[in-house]
């Protein structure tokens, strides 16, 4: 496939995930600029609401190994259209949601496709492109959900408090249907397709130690970043004393950090794989524990948001690109999986924080919880290097 591509450009089908990706990641993230709003309207706790995160991203975790499983024999462009129409019905449920249950159960049937379209499309991103650019067209596609945090989430916020939350997820379908016809147009119908892997072979090498590890890194790593992400809003107003109106702005800041990260990150794991899965981990917790202190003053606040953009997105291709390395054989089900693993990590995430401001220190204690959380993850990591089996040729072709 790479060889029809041109190693100087990056081809259109990447863009169009990436559009999928902005519709995902600003019906996952946008929560997070309404979670006032919502607890308000739903008559819940801001824990409780936070938990709307939680439900999302458990959906991610069970919905991502089940319908990759279950669409192995389709091919991926049919596969990647009909998770987009699940996405743009579930956003529809989310906005006709009388009460909370309701809005958790269509959140839950929202995040069934998150999973299996990150899964798929990373591994038809990696098959569009030279050895060498996996992880940089991962990343592309990836961008989608940083803009997402960038424009969507912002502009969602900005929109619950015109129309109520209620309009910003009627918005959001809209975004599904439009990139329901980005992907429709772009992506070649052809490509991804090949044998079907039996399953039990899949399983074999899911069971890999050094895969199994890269997916708790995953789930330990990325668990700091939603543990701040989460109650971003109340920490922002809370602990740093900014007015309401002022959230969506310094989100701006934090989607300028996430494309910043995510696009290093992909140029780190092309080169060398292994350090730029810790290091960008250990950096990672740094940012998390002094932020823990810069958010008591506007000024610093700001900046340490921006840099936890940078340091919380820079993670995700290394994490990506070392689980399809390690699980050959399996990459589709590895994928969707370690999709899964990044919202198990939001969900573990969303509630420890939750539960460090109702049981422990309060708001202000979350980030330094979040940065032991993601120490766990960086020491994983290592035990993951150690135990791995050596694959020169597949890491010669990253660390290119």
């Amino acid at each position: 496939m790479a060889s029809s591509v041109s190693r100087s450009r990056m081809p259109p089908a990447l863009y169009a995930l990436a559009a999928g990706a902005f519709g995902i990641g600003t019906t996952e993230f946008v929560i997070m600029g309404l979670l006032l709003q919502v607890a308000a309207d739903l008559h819940v706790g801001i824990a409780a609401a936070g938990l709307l995160i939680s439900g999302y991203a458990l959906g991610v975790f069970v919905g991502a190994p089940l319908l990759t499983v279950a669409t192995s024999r389709m091919p991926r462009k049919a596969v990647l259209l009909a998770l987009m129409a699940i996405f743009t019905l579930g956003n529809v449920a989310c906005a006709l949601a009388p009460n909370y249950t309701l809005l958790m159960i269509a959140r839950v049937v929202t995040s069934l496709a998150h999973g299996t379209f990150f899964g798929v499309g990373s591994v038809v991103a990696a098959g569009l492109v030279a050895a060498d650019r996996r992880a940089s067209a991962i990343s592309i596609m990836f961008t989608g959900l940083t803009l997402a945090t960038l424009l969507g989430v912002p502009a969602g916020a900005w929109l619950g408090h015109l129309a109520g939350w209620r309009a910003t997820f009627w918005a959001v379908a809209a975004i599904g249907v439009l990139a329901w016809l980005v992907i429709a147009a772009l992506v070649p119908a052809d490509e991804g397709q090949g044998e079907p892997i039996a399953l039990r072979a899949e399983l074999r090498a899911i069971g890999r130690p050094a895969v199994l590890l890269g997916l708790l890194t995953t789930v330990l790593g990325f668990a700091g970043v939603f543990t701040v992400f989460t109650y971003i809003q109340p920490l922002l107003t809370g602990v740093s004393g900014f007015a309401d109106t002022a959230v969506s702005p310094i989100l701006l800041v934090l989607g300028v950090g996430l494309i910043i990260g995510n696009l290093l990150g992909g140029r780190l794991a092309d080169r060398h794989l292994a350090p730029a899965l810790v290091g960008t981990l250990l950096v990672l917790a740094a940012v998390l524990g002094l932020a823990g202190l810069a958010l008591h003053a506007r000024v610093s606040a700001v900046l340490a948001i921006g840099l936890l953009g940078v340091a919380g997105f820079a993670t995700v291709p290394p994490l990506q690109l070392w689980v399809l390395h390690k699980a050959e054989g399996a990459q589709n089900l590895a994928s969707s999986l370690n999709i899964g693993a990044f919202n198990l990590g939001n969900a573990f995430g969303a509630w420890l924080g939750g539960f460090v401001i109702e049981h422990g220190a309060g708001l202000a204690a979350v980030p330094f919880a979040a940065a032991l959380i993601t120490l766990a993850g960086a020491a994983t990591a290592l035990a993951g290097l150690r135990t791995a089996r050596p694959a020169p040729a597949q890491l010669v072709t990253c660390e290119r």
